[in-house]
Parts: C-alpha cells; structure tokens; sequence
C-alpha cells in the first residue's frame, strides 16, 4: 500500500491535539493519522523524506513485509521507528533534543524543591514524583514555552534523570535482539525481522563513558579502569556487559545489552512464524511430560533460548524444577521453581560446577541449565544416569559437533554414556527474502554408540527442507514407542492411540498459533490439559470453544 502524504496531511482537520502529559502513558497509535495529529515531530520528519515508510502499529513476523518496504512503527512514549532497508538504517524518530543547558537549569530548580519539600528522588515513585513538581520547577526557571516545548523538556528530563538516557528508545522497541555500540561512533541493533542494522543514534567517547559510569553506579557496580568490565541485569531482564576503557578497548567503552521480551516467545508464537511446526511442538510436549532430556543446539544468535524457554512450558505444572544460568534468561511459569546462578565478581566465586552438583541434592523433576560449555555438563549426565532429566543448549551447528564437544575436554562424558541424552534439538538463523528467520532444521533421537563402528547412532524424527522452507515429521518416533509407551504403562497395540494423540495434541498448538499465541494463554492450556486429559481440550477447541475454561 502506498501512501498519499498530502491526502493525509489533508485529512487532518485539528493539528496538534497534545492530551497526555506523562510521556510513559502515550498511548500507541493505531493509524499514520492519530499519529502525525499528536506529534509534530514526526509531520517534520515525514515531510523531509522522498519515499514515506508505511506505517505498522504493530509489527508481525508472519507478515511478508518483504525486502524493500520501508516500514514506520511506534514504540511508545511517543517515539518511533523508521527501518530504511535501502541504506539499513534504524532511524529513531523522537521529539526534538532540547540544549544541555536547559535541562540543567530545571534539574537545578527540580533539586531545590525537593529539597525544601524534604523529598528524596529515589525508589519506585521518582516518575510521579518529577511529574507533581514539573510545572513549578519550570515557573522557578522561568522558562516560558510552549506545550510543545514543555512536553519535549519533559521527556528528556525524565529519560536523563529516571532512565537510561539515549538507550531509553532501544530499550522499548520488543523487536531489538541487540544493542551495542563499538566504542565512540553510531549504536548498531540487530532486530529481530531485518538483522543488524546502523542506528541513526552517534555518541562520543565522553557521552558512552559519562553514561555507562551513570548507570553502572545506579546499579551499585564499580566500573572503572581498575574494575573495567561488569554486567548489569537491567529491569526487563535484559543483560547489559560493558568494556570500560581505551587501554583495553581501543575505539573506546563498549557495551552490548541483549534484550529479552517481557513476555517469554511461546510455542504458539514459533510455530505462527514457522520456526517449528505444531507436529513437533505436540511431540515435545509428550517427551517432556515423560521426562526425557534434551539438548537445544545451534549457533550463536540461533534463538535457541527463546525456543528452550518455550518448550519449558510443556514441564508438567507441579513439577519441581531447578535452573542453573550465569545470567537470569529462563523464565517459568510453574510455582516450585527454584532459579539460581552462579556468583563469580563478590565473595567467594559460585560456578556452574557447583550449582548442577547442588542441585542433585534438591531431589528436582527437572534442572534446566541456561548453557552447557565446560565440566558442569559433566554433572549434569550424571544427573541423567541418576533419574534427574536435564534440559539445555549447546553451541553446535550438527549432531558431530555436539557429540564431539560432549565427549572431549572439558565436558569430556564417557562415549558409551552419550544415550544419556535423548534428543537433540537444531536451529540455525537463515537469511530468505531479505529478512533473517529462525529454523529448527532437525531433531534427532539419540540411540547410543556404537563402540565396534566408533559412530554416534541416531534417528531424525524431524527434518528441514530449505527449498519449500518446511519441517517434516519421519512419521514414526523411536522416543515415542520406546520411552513414552512404557512410562504410560500401555502396550504395543496402544501405539495407534499414541499417533493419534500427537495429532490432537498438534491441533491444539494450531488453535493457539491462529488464535491466541500468548506464552500465558499456552500455559493455561497445559494446566487443563493436566487437568481433564488431551481429548477434552480437543473436543472444546474443535466445538469453537476455548481449550481452557474461564
């Protein structure tokens, strides 16, 4: 769809209709028109382009927005994103930057009224506290501007003072993986339709360095040239690592944040965007009710804790469940979850070893473990051996990689001991028609190995074919036949009913993908289907009802 700017720009009969004051209560608009009516910004920034992006409120994955449209979408606050694919650019698009000077002049004001007022800019109320004396520091400055003018003063005061000054913008948008920048010079993102693209943001080594000393210090980190690299756990959950210094970063501080969504991807998301099917997600649904442990494999930036978190979902819901991570990325839903990580900066340090070793202890139905890469995985197959099943990711890109970094230093597992693990999970990020997608490209059932032939023996019960860019199911599963049947106590002649419960089960991971996709709307499925059993949620769902009752 093209746009007709000037028929637009027509359409608009009152100009400017500034109704909010808070900028966190802006709401999104829903058409280029309630938008451009509430922010004069962004009429300026539309009029300087040659070719307008068309605009999105809400950006989809499964939507083919194609390699060379120009998209605009909000983010909130009154800011937005422009994507220009021709020069892959991401260019925020915000209310007009005030001088440095201004703000000082407020933020002095704002400190002596609160201190004559005895109050302490602190806690989880500074938002309210900085909106009620707003207008009177700014009478005390006396500053005289326009609305407009006061509600741009008022978003920069806020982003300076509350928040995290120009990363504020990034922060918001749920489509960014990545946010770094390399030291003085332009911040990149990697989003997550478009891949990595140039920001229209550029900071000199001064402003990353004043910056990163801010936030460090509101997090009560010591950052400096003696303690110059630190992570910082944001909010949102998202992981920020800085590299402080010239003499170990040579254009300058670096940081890179990586972003996670505020609600975990669920299955119901994964298989709406095709990065498995509902075939698979049913039958990782019944493994897992039965206890078998896997591993999520690929490379790096691959989505392989997204698609890890999402299977989690699928862990009975009175199940005990440890986690194990050296930074907080698995999210649960279920109530006895115990969430620990490792501790290396303060005291005496904490490793993976020592967490997985601990956890045998806690007697757990499931321990999941954010990233296996050193001698904590050899713990966790003893754990297998022991009855505890174990979940995971590994980087490698193929079943040889994965057996070859299990079996040598410093995981260095036993070869005969490799049918410890069950499965195991490949993804792979793939570049097509312009955008990056995310593809499970195999899942394969792990037999054992073979000492006489010195082969890892196993069988692909889903496989990838790029050119129709589809996962297929073999049709039958050894894991199913092998290890489901028995833990159920049924015989032989019940496998027909076990295909066919695969089959209902997948249906219902279909409803969700066209329905309704949320992680917590999935989670309540899972709970009836615990509750009542796999054929009465089918029968709900195919009589146009919802899978859960209200």
């Amino acid at each position: 769809m093209k746009l007709n700017f000037k028929r637009l720009l027509s359409n608009i009969k009152k100009p400017f209709s500034l109704k909010y004051r808070n900028p966190l209560e802006i709401p999104i608009p829903q058409t280029l028109e309630e938008a451009l009516k509430n922010h004069k910004y962004l009429m300026k920034y539309l009029e300087s382009l040659d070719q307008k992006p068309q605009y999105f409120p809400k950006l989809d994955l499964a939507k083919n927005l194609g390699s060379n449209v120009s998209v605009l979408y909000p983010v909130g606050q009154g800011i937005f994103i422009h994507i220009d694919l021709s020069n892959r650019k991401y260019i925020i698009v915000e209310p007009p930057k005030p001088k440095r000077k201004l703000l000082e002049v407020i933020e002095t004001a704002m400190a002596r009224i609160l201190a004559e007022e005895d109050i302490e800019l602190d806690g989880s109320k500074k938002v309210q506290v900085v909106l009620r004396y707003f207008d009177k520091a700014l009478k005390r400055s006396k500053l005289k501007l326009d609305k407009y003018r006061k509600q741009d003063l008022l978003y920069y005061f806020l982003r300076e003072k509350i928040g995290h000054g120009f990363l504020d913008p990034f922060l918001l948008d749920e489509w960014l993986e990545d946010i770094s920048i390399p030291g003085a010079g332009p911040v990149f993102v990697y989003h997550r339709i478009y891949g990595y693209l140039e920001s229209s943001i550029t900071i000199s080594k001064d402003e990353v360095d004043r910056l990163l000393r801010s936030i460090a210090e509101r997090y009560g980190k010591v950052l400096s040239y003696a303690n110059p690299i630190i992570d910082i756990h944001l909010p949102d959950g998202s992981r920020f690592n800085i590299v402080f210094g010239e003499d170990i970063s040579l254009h300058g501080s670096n940081f890179t944040i990586r972003k996670f969504s505020k609600e975990p991807l669920s299955v119901g998301h994964l298989v709406k965007w095709n990065t498995f099917n509902a075939t698979m997600a049913a039958y990782m649904w019944m493994l897992i009710e039965a206890g078998l442990s896997f591993f999520v494999c690929g490379e790096t930036a691959s989505g392989k804790t997204t698609t890890l978190n999402a299977l989690l979902a699928f862990i009975p819901p009175f199940s005990k469940i440890v986690s194990i991570e050296e930074t907080p990325e698995v999210r649960l839903p279920h109530k006895n979850w115990v969430r620990e990580v490792t501790r290396m900066h303060t005291g005496s340090p904490v490793t993976m070893f020592d967490l997985v070793k601990a956890a045998l202890r806690q007697r757990p139905d499931y321990i999941v473990i954010g990233e296996i890469r050193g001698e904590e995985g050899r713990i966790a197959f003893q754990a297998i051996e022991t009855g505890h099943p174990v979940v995971s990711t590994m980087h490698a890109g193929t079943l040889g990689q994965l057996f070859q970094r299990i079996t040598s230093d410093p995981i260095n597992v036993p070869k005969s001991h490799i049918d410890g693990l069950n499965l195991a999970i490949f993804q792979a990020r793939i570049e097509r028609g312009g955008k990056f997608i995310r593809r499970v490209t195999s899942v394969n059932e792990i037999i054992g190995y073979n000492s006489s032939s010195g082969k890892l023996m196993f069988l692909p019960s889903f496989t990838y074919d790029p050119d129709v860019d589809k996962l297929s199911f073999a049709g039958t599963s050894y894991l199913l036949e092998t290890k489901v049947l028995p833990f159920r106590g049924w015989s032989k002649d019940k496998l027909p009913d076990l295909y066919d419960e695969l089959n209902k089960r997948a249906e219902i991971i279909k409803w969700h993908a066209n329905n309704a996709p949320s992680y917590f709307d999935v989670w309540k499925t899972i709970i009836e289907v615990d509750r009542v059993g796999v054929d009465e949620v089918y029968k709900r769902i195919t009589g146009g009802l919802k899978p859960w009752r209200e």
